[in-house]
């Protein structure tokens, strides 16, 4: 997510953006414990084969690895005068005298550099190649399976996984299914009935590749493809005993990404002004009647941040069940804002967009109070959060609000709109 926001702003404010990547990360970290390892195959020291060999540096496998790797960057970063942010511990930002600023995103040993200016970033090159063995990739063109397309003239930047969505058609035999125009078809009743009961027709389901299919969409969903999101959920409900009418499902959502392959978000064209959506269907999980919540934040006119998932509890009102959403989305906003002005770039306002005007109202006051005092303390956070301004709440129509196809399998016409709306495009 911190990825998305940053790119988001490179693209608004058309600043420079540069990648680099650490050779053998893992080998630079510093242990901190004793640590003996056996004498590799093939370099045993002849006549001392019973002894050990005991560890200076850290080494791939460990468990401390990663850790170690990550406390000797993070040292770096400071003895630099980089200040790590605290709403993301991968993120680090330097502010000069002059007002330009360069940050770095850290993921594992993939690195994103920007700034306004390319000599400062060459400097932070130069200075990390001195004291790591580093690969510098010049302008960024892909992260972690994600490739960037820059239009720098139009203010614009695409982020796509059309080669990744290929192959996992390609892998699941897919490659020559009829495209479908929804994720998910109102068609499917997917609940626990339709699960294997009798050893044949688990049988039947054991070489089907449902889990694996299923995590190949997840990552997709997580990373460019919001508008599969609900989908996703619905099928991941059923990893444990899937049947064939849930394989049915996992296979449409394949066909609705064999059409829509080259779909990627798109920022820039506009201010980076952050905006939040929110939504809930009432009841809609067959099997425990719990409904589904939803948000999406977009920044420069592209999805940033979104999820869809079932409630923890179940609502006994569709009032109820909208202001659990806005809840979990006035989290979000909370975590967006804090990272945002970190970076430097305060909004004006910070609003989410709700089509229920009962949820919103039971926010602001408890005038619902003997029918709302079942629900759960912990989400009341919400009234406190508008009773100190920390956002607003705006009423949207329904047919203007693109979580809504977070929540529910909709029309065609409706996917395509909620799309536009958070800045999917082909590029």
């Amino acid at each position: 997510m911190s990825i998305r926001v940053v790119l988001g702003l490179v693209a608004s404010l058309n600043l420079e953006l540069e990648q680099m990547d650490v050779k053998t990360a893992f080998l630079h970290g510093d242990l901190e414990e004793e640590i003996y390892m056996e004498q590799p195959e093939g370099f045993k020291v002849p006549k001392k084969e019973h002894l050990v060999c005991k560890l200076k540096k850290s080494l791939y496998g460990l468990k401390q690895a990663p850790r170690q790797w990550y406390k000797k960057f993070d040292s770096f970063m400071e003895k630099h005068q980089y200040k790590r942010t605290i709403a993301d511990h991968c993120v680090y930002l330097k502010k000069f005298p002059d007002g330009k600023f360069v940050i770095l995103l850290l993921y594992v040993e993939n690195m994103l550099i920007v700034g306004q200016d390319i000599n400062m970033i060459n400097n932070l090159k130069k200075d990390l190649s001195k004291f790591f063995d580093m690969k510098d990739l010049g302008p960024a063109q892909q992260i972690l399976g994600m490739k960037i397309i820059r239009d720098r003239k139009a203010r614009k930047l695409f982020l796509s996984q059309k080669e990744y969505v290929e192959r996992v058609i390609k892998r699941f035999n897919m490659k020559n299914a009829k495209p479908v125009g929804t994720p998910l078809s109102n068609h499917f009743k997917l609940s626990k009935k339709s699960c294997p009961s009798t050893e044949k027709e688990k049988k039947m389901m054991k070489d089907v590749p449902y889990s694996s299919a299923v995590g190949s969409l997840m990552y997709a969903m997580v990373c460019t493809r919001p508008d599969i999101a609900h989908a996703v959920g619905v099928v991941s409900r059923y990893l444990s005993n899937p049947g064939r009418e849930h394989w049915e499902a996992v296979k449409w959502i394949l066909r609705y990404l064999k059409g829509t392959s080259k779909l990627c978000l798109c920022y820039g064209g506009a201010k980076p002004i952050l905006e939040g959506y929110t939504d809930a269907d009432m009841a809609g999980d067959l099997d425990s009647r719990k409904s589904t919540s939803s948000y999406i934040f977009t920044l420069a006119g592209g999805a940033v941040s979104w999820q869809s998932k079932l409630q923890k509890c179940v609502a006994l009102s569709t009032t109820e069940a909208e202001y659990i959403a806005m809840t979990e989305a006035g989290k979000e906003l909370k975590w967006l804002k804090g990272f945002l002005q970190e970076l430097g770039f305060p909004q004006k306002e910070y609003i989410i967009h709700c089509d229920s005007q009962s949820a919103m109202d039971l926010s602001k006051n408890s005038m619902y109070h003997s029918r709302t005092k079942h629900i759960n303390v912990r989400y009341h956070w919400l009234r406190d959060a508008v009773e100190q301004q920390e956002f607003k709440l705006s009423k949207i129509n329904t047919n203007e609000n693109p979580a809504d196809m977070l929540t529910k399998a909709v029309a065609r016409e409706k996917i395509g709109l909620c799309r536009d709306i958070i800045g999917m495009d082909c590029k």
